[in-house]
């Protein structure tokens, strides 16, 4: 109870909670994109950080609104006369930047997923803005610095993991599909276990070859460049990329 009771001020609006809640986001979301990431998934470490963080300055702005109508803006109000939520303007700016960043998102014709960092990205920014807007001088500065940290300091980071991930996505294109069972076969060699496999029978293919994208969990670390030699050497392989 005594610890539970301690915590009631870090529920407050103070710039101690902010820094709290804020880093605790970054933390929490990057701690599960940190799975996502090792097993090789569109959304990973980067992007799980700025949806959380960019989830929690929502909340936050809301919070700090709310005091200041109350509070210091109170005569204000009362004098402009209003009576509606103004947090419901914030969240009409965070709907419209979700179409904006939604059009940054693609897919390639590789089944590659680019974009949704960008997009992450983008949208923990317009939340960041609306902090601004507000005058919560306190959450911007800190959000700011951690929004950086995770766009331009930490690529590095989720590259290593990617790198160093046993789990492994690669993208073939082939002459026909009877050379499917030639290419897993090749893969096995490698004592590599394939968990799923997606084929495209070539008709919405750029070069009307099929292609699939193989799903991969390696046994041992380091074989990343070693399976993808081995399978492009193969007489049927025209194409394959690390994806």
């Amino acid at each position: 109870m005594v610890l539970l009771k301690g915590l009631d001020y870090l529920r407050e609006l103070n710039t101690a909670s902010v820094m709290l809640r804020l880093t605790l986001a970054m933390f929490c979301g990057g701690m599960i994109g940190l799975e996502r990431a090792r097993k090789h998934r569109p959304a990973g470490f980067r992007t799980y950080m700025l949806v959380c963080m960019g989830a929690t300055l929502t909340i936050l702005l809301s919070q700090y609104e709310h005091f200041m109508l109350t509070h210091e803006w109170a005569a204000l109000a009362e004098r402009v006369g209003i009576r509606t939520d103004v947090s419901r303007f914030g969240a009409q700016v965070i709907n419209g930047i979700g179409f904006l960043g939604a059009g940054t998102i693609i897919v390639t014709g590789r089944q590659e997923v680019k974009g949704l960092t960008t997009a992450a990205g983008l949208w923990a920014s317009a939340c960041m803005g609306l902090a601004v807007g507000a005058g919560f001088y306190e959450c911007v500065m800190l959000a700011f610095v951690l929004i950086f940290l995770v766009v331009h300091i930490l690529p590095q980071m989720e590259m290593y993991i990617i790198e160093n991930a046993r789990n492994m996505n690669i993208y073939v294109e082939f002459e026909t599909l009877d050379n499917v069972s030639e290419i897993i076969n090749c893969i096995k060699t490698h004592d590599v276990q394939i968990y799923e496999v997606e084929l495209d029978h070539g008709k919405r293919s750029i070069s009307q070859h099929p292609s699939a994208v193989f799903s991969l969990r390696m046994n041992h670390k380091g074989f990343r460049a070693r399976i993808l030699a081995t399978v492009s050497e193969l007489d049927c392989v025209l194409v394959i990329h690390d994806i």
